[in-house]
């Protein structure tokens, strides 16, 4: 076991001072507050929601500061917060179906019922750089518009089906899971166990670091998979949604709130088996506030893990449970990954004593070797020396 050598108290206090010295920058700059990071970075904070379980955009908002933007330190620390926190209850499985649409599309589907919804998207942007952001102009296109005529307006509490469930209609689509068919685990207090069940495996996933879930999403796209074809983004839905608990003393369902919540459901082809028909099978992916990108990058890895129950051969990384659960994490991987800058002298030390006896010996051996070799090259001149002798008396 490693032990910090003790004494160096005073070069942290200062490396905290400088720290604090280079989050806050330049001090004529003025000092950006948390609601700027809150209402202005909302995408930032999102993510750090998200993947630091816990839904709160003050706390992470001001966790990105203290991180300087630094979105893992971040959520480091917003799941470092929460664990302090005590659980009250459990709520009940979110009613997506009754979700506020901000945004709803499918890409399977352009004529689909209650409409598309295109939402706040930077699909249709041009990606230029905006100078008048610089210069601190308001921007023309900052407030929202009203909606067009042709759009049709959700009412409150109006509920909107998903479109697969039309195709689960027409026994086209494999039927969503029943939250209530079993005991849905929680890996934040307990353990990971593999082979995991679809529930685990999709807790592991919304906690997963977007870069690498984009990264195994891709790899899917780009055919390391055994089947299944080219995916197809059946519905994409963001908006506010409605969270109740059940009280003990009340015994019924109360409303203590809304978040807002991204869905992202994807299909693609699957062949069948004896047992089954063919059919579209479905991959699933949810992130708190906007996170479309990772929304659809967990459906797509949520698919290629369920190779094992669909009898699939695993034949890439996305479809390995072991290589996608253990690693996608990035709060763990940081801690093994950064843990390489903690001081290792006595390890070094020891390695590098292992190192010169490995010289030693190796340097003795090729001498060795070099001599055998010279008295061979010496034996083989006298015997060549000896014949031509012979031959000559001869």
């Amino acid at each position: 076991m490693y032990v910090a050598v003790k004494g160096g108290e005073k070069a942290i206090a200062s490396a905290h001072r400088y720290l604090a010295a280079e989050r806050r920058g330049d001090p004529a700059v003025p000092e950006i507050s948390v609601a700027q990071i809150r209402e202005q970075m909302r995408l930032a904070v999102d993510r750090v929601m998200t993947e630091g379980s816990l839904y709160d955009p003050e706390l992470a908002a001001l966790a990105l500061k203290q991180a300087r933007g630094d979105a893992i330190e971040a959520i480091f620390l917003l799941r470092a917060y929460r664990t302090t926190l005590p659980r009250l209850c459990t709520s009940l499985p979110l009613e997506t179906t009754a979700m506020q649409l901000r945004r709803r599309i499918s890409a399977a589907f352009k004529d689909m019922p209650g409409g598309q919804l295109l939402g706040p998207t930077f699909d249709y942007t041009h990606r230029l750089l905006d100078f008048s952001l610089a210069d601190g102009q308001a921007n023309r296109h900052a407030a929202p518009p009203a909606p067009l005529q042709a759009e049709p307006l959700q009412e409150p509490h109006a509920e909107t089906p998903r479109i697969l469930d039309f195709l689960h209609g027409d026994g086209l689509v494999e039927a969503a899971g029943n939250p209530d068919a079993h005991h849905v685990g929680d890996i934040t207090r307990e353990p990971l166990e593999l082979p995991a069940e679809r529930d685990i495996r999709l807790q592991n996933l919304t906690r997963a670091d977007e870069g690498f879930l984009l990264a195994m999403g891709y790899s899917t796209q780009r055919g390391f998979k055994s089947s299944g074809g080219h995916p197809f983004a059946g519905e994409i839905r963001m908006g506010s949604v409605a969270v109740h608990v059940v009280p003990e003393e009340l015994g019924f369902a109360v409303n203590i709130g809304d978040i807002t919540v991204t869905e992202s459901e994807i299909v693609s082809l699957y062949d069948g088996s004896e047992d089954t028909p063919p059919a579209f099978t479905r991959g699933y992916g949810i992130t708190f506030g906007s996170g479309e990108r990772k929304a659809i990058s967990m459906a797509l890895v949520d698919r290629a893990l369920r190779c094992r129950e669909l009898h699939e051969d695993i034949t890439a990384p996305a479809q390995d449970e072991e290589f996608v659960l253990m690693h996608s994490d990035n709060v763990e991987a940081t801690g093994f990954v950064e843990h390489l800058k903690l001081p290792h002298h006595v390890d070094f030390q020891s390695e590098l004593e292992i190192l010169r006896r490995l010289r030693t010996n190796w340097a003795q051996s090729k001498a060795r070797r070099e001599a055998r070799e010279q008295a061979a090259q010496q034996a083989a001149q006298q015997d060549s020396a000896s014949a031509a002798l012979l031959e000559g008396a001869a």
